[in-house]
């Protein structure tokens, strides 16, 4: 008798009159706004437009839930188009099936088309999303919680997950992967962000730092899953993957540094012009305020200009009126 299970959600859907509301979809629109809302917040910090992430985004999350449906289908094509299989399920996003790898791979395509409208480069954009990217894969693994799906190995631990019985899955107590995966990008994310502050990544190094990092966890946690999947020389293509893409990453990183060191100054021209009209402005209003203050503070030079002025006039007033003699008989000539 199990003492102690984390226990599966009877269902995924509930259905609110002839709407369904999917655990699967919330999961993975919580994680976007999620990472929205953080990559915003430190897009402001390096000096970036408010709403520009938001703004990429419209393009990169489209051809991320693509390219990862894509990568899924493409590395699992015996779910759908095996005998018996109905390809049509290809289609069917919201049962679960997305692969991190094509969404971040066409994701980065959409990003880079929104960067490009922007007049912004990518690697500023991307170092700014990774840890929200992060947190936004923690959340959509929560999908797979609802949809009973993407466990580990058979176990008795306290925090084992309750499988009830189901299609392609016997009931019983599981390694819950996807809370290990959930944990370790929480990690991931914190990690990026102590990193980024203690050594000023740029030119897209922290969003590398996030690949490498996630990789290595997605390596021990892809190696305990009992889906079925694809294998080369003994190990799942995920595992492969995960391999690949984290020397990849390292490799970036290595090389980034020694060619491009340090951080972008301005990761947004429009941003930046903006500062200075704004600095400009300041600078007039304190100017203009500074002369404001020299008058008030020193009203008896005012005061003392104009009473020399009158003790002149009083002191030769037949001066004053030769003067006006003089302009009137220059005007009587001008009339004749």
């Amino acid at each position: 008798m199990d003492l102690a299970y984390i226990p599966s959600p009877s269902t995924g859907v509930i259905n609110l009159g002839p709407i369904p509301l999917r655990g699967y979809a919330f999961c993975i629109i919580i994680g976007v706004f999620v990472a929205v809302w953080l990559g915003n917040k430190r897009w402001i910090a390096r000096g970036g437009r408010a709403g520009t992430v938001a703004d990429i985004a419209v393009w990169a999350v489209p051809f991320g839930l693509v390219g990862g449906r894509l990568y899924h289908v493409i590395t699992d094509y015996q779910l759908y188009f095996s005998e018996g299989e109905n390809w049509v399920d290809a289609f069917k996003i919201w049962q679960g099936g997305l692969g991190i790898w094509g969404a971040i791979a066409l994701g980065a395509v959409g990003a880079w088309i929104g960067c490009r409208r922007r007049g912004i480069p990518l690697p500023a954009w991307a170092d700014a999303l990774a840890p929200g990217i992060a947190l936004a894969q923690a959340c959509g693994r929560w999908g797979n919680w609802f949809n009973q799906e993407l466990y580990g190995k058979q176990t008795d631990l306290p925090w084992a997950l309750k499988i009830s019985e189901g299609p392609n899955r016997v009931a019983g107590t599981y390694h819950p992967t996807f809370l290990y995966e959930s944990l370790w990008c929480v990690g991931v994310a914190l990690l990026v962000i102590w990193a980024d502050r203690r050594f000023k990544l740029g030119h897209g190094r922290a969003f590398a730092l996030y690949v490498a990092a996630y990789c290595a966890g997605r390596g021990w946690i892809e190696y305990m899953r009992v889906d079925e999947a694809h294998h080369i020389l003994g190990l799942r293509l995920n595992v492969w993957t995960a391999l690949i893409v984290f020397v990849l990453a390292v490799v970036y990183i290595v090389i980034s540094a020694k060619l491009r060191p340090g951080r972008e100054e301005i990761v947004e021209p429009a941003a930046a012009e903006d500062a200075k009209d704004a600095e400009a402005a300041e600078k007039a209003k304190d100017a203009e305020g500074s002369e404001k203050a020299a008058d008030v503070a020193d009203p008896e030079e005012t005061a003392d200009t104009e009473g020399s002025e009158k003790v002149e006039d009083a002191a030769d007033p037949d001066a004053k009126a030769s003067g006006k003699s003089g302009t009137a008989r220059a005007e009587t000539a001008k009339n004749a």
